[in-house]
């Protein structure tokens, strides 16, 4: 493998399973802490979660599948792009042209802070539902009063960062999928907080978008049925 390589011209930076371990470790143990998943639902969510995470440090750092896929399209547009060396992973950076190191790249530096901000988001969120549940209250304060599903919200803020950091092409296979997921797994969590809080929840939902402020419904539903 490596021989081969080399009589192309390209360097090798991958291979690295020792990084796609522990750089899904940092990220899964951070949203786990953020997330603090207890019913089915919530590992099902996470579990979704984790394999996108998964499959991206996997090509990231272990076996570049979209690379290898994609080689004779890049070598054929991007002739002086060392195609398997780490930089060339960033495609977002190899399609505009990127002339600097890559995790100075707009790109980059807008992929940490959304990352960075789901994984606060999974964290403010936390906090006021697990106030709200000890109490037996809808949680509609904090976050929760601008969005009804910030947690989702948060994961999906998360994969986009990671999309415009590293793309691949399971990673934006799996992108869509996971978001109608989640609006099932919203939906459905929405049909159980209407038959546990009545009213006090329709009216909540009523007011309060789902997951984007001025969309207060989700697929249209109608909170009166």
């Amino acid at each position: 493998m490596e021989g081969s390589e080399k009589n192309l011209g390209h360097s090798y930076d991958y291979g690295s399973w020792s990084f796609v371990v522990i750089n899904s470790a940092v990220i899964l143990i951070f949203a786990f802490s953020f997330y603090h998943p207890k019913t089915k639902r919530d590992w099902r969510s996470f579990g979704a979660f984790s394999a996108f995470v998964i499959a991206l440090f996997t090509e990231m750092y272990g076996f570049p599948l979209t690379i290898y896929l994609l080689s004779g399209w890049l070598t054929s547009n991007f002739p002086n792009v060392d195609i398997f060396s780490h930089h060339a992973g960033h495609l977002w950076w190899v399609a505009f042209g990127g002339d600097t190191n890559p995790h100075s790249d707009p790109f980059h530096i807008l992929s940490n802070i959304l990352i960075f901000g789901g994984l606060a988001l999974l964290y403010v969120a936390w906090r006021v539902l697990h106030k709200a549940q000890q109490l037996g209250q809808v949680a509609s304060s904090g976050i929760y009063a601008y969005i009804r599903h910030p947690q989702y919200v948060g994961f999906i803020i998360i994969m986009t960062g990671f999309l415009l950091q590293w793309p691949t092409l399971p990673t934006l296979v799996m992108f869509p999928i996971l978001i109608w997921m989640y609006v099932r797994l919203a939906h459905r969590e929405e049909q159980e907080s209407l038959r546990l809080f009545g009213d006090a929840y329709r009216d909540y939902a009523q007011s309060v978008p789902g997951f984007i402020p001025g969309l207060p419904r989700i697929g249209g539903k109608s909170w009166k049925d």
